[in-house]
């Protein structure tokens, strides 16, 4: 049997694992799945239509899957998706989606979303990241794998965060962040790469060396965006399979990369 306090309230049509734990005060609605060895702590509240993944942790008052704050929203199923190893501290929340996109807001695992962190409609958020303490993030953002956003920081609807990128404290993101920059500021500029975060993944001193040279061909060089990705396609590509993930920052931005 699953481990639920008596004082929490359970819809009948939830799915908990036996190895779930659901403490003090919780409340769990209709349609919510809640995998193995996951963790509700007190007075957390998940509101219907959320499949949450195993080993997870919610801390007290976090609000999830709750109705999308988008005026557009008018009662229609719409789904949070929440993968494994995830730790979401106190008063977090996280809405569902909303039809107008693809009617889902999906995180992946193994990500820390610190104190206060609000996660809007149809954002999709990759995995190893850590969003800190009262970062807010609009709707239909996209964010990567392995990202630091910093606390108070704020991130525009529609934007990107790629891979491995850091975001300062107190920053205003109103374009894509590209893979590996740190940014920061109101609004946000580029300040150069995350080479802290590549020595701490153990990265070789030539791929960091490369990843800097390509930083300067896209951001100090002068060229155009085309002109950038040549340089990178033909001269960078071959000898570091990494600034592919610059090259697709550049590829696939909408609203053009902070610079």
């Amino acid at each position: 049997m699953s481990q639920i306090h008596p004082t929490a309230l359970i819809s009948p049509s939830a799915t908990i694992d036996d190895t779930a734990i659901i403490g003090p005060y919780c409340i769990v609605g209709d349609e919510v799945s809640i995998g193995a060895h996951t963790i509700l702590h007190r007075h957390v509240v998940v509101t219907k239509l959320t499949r949450i993944g195993q080993h997870n942790q919610f801390y007290q008052f976090a609000s999830i899957g709750e109705d999308s704050q988008d005026l557009k929203y008018a009662g229609e199923r719409t789904w949070l998706e929440i993968g494994d190893y995830n730790t979401v501290r106190e008063a977090c929340s996280l809405h569902r989606g909303t039809v107008q996109d693809k009617g889902l807001t999906k995180i992946g695992s193994h990500n820390l979303l610190m104190v206060n962190t609000h996660i809007a409609h149809d954002c999709l958020i990759g995995d190893h990241n850590v969003l800190a303490n009262n970062v807010g993030i609009a709707g239909h953002v996209t964010i990567g794998d392995h990202t630091i956003i910093g606390g108070n920081s704020g991130i525009h609807q529609f934007c990107r965060v790629d891979d491995y990128s850091l975001v300062g404290g107190a920053s205003l993101i109103l374009k894509d962040v590209a893979a590996f920059t740190m940014v920061s500021g109101n609004p946000a500029g580029a300040h150069g790469l995350n080479i802290e975060g590549m020595r701490r993944k153990g990265w070789s001193q030539p791929t960091i060396d490369m990843l800097r040279q390509a930083y300067r061909v896209i951001f100090r060089s002068g060229l155009t965006t085309v002109q950038a990705l040549s340089v990178l396609q033909e001269e960078l590509l071959p000898k570091e399979p990494k600034i592919q993930l610059l090259i697709d920052s550049l590829e696939q931005s909408k609203r053009g990369v902070v610079r």
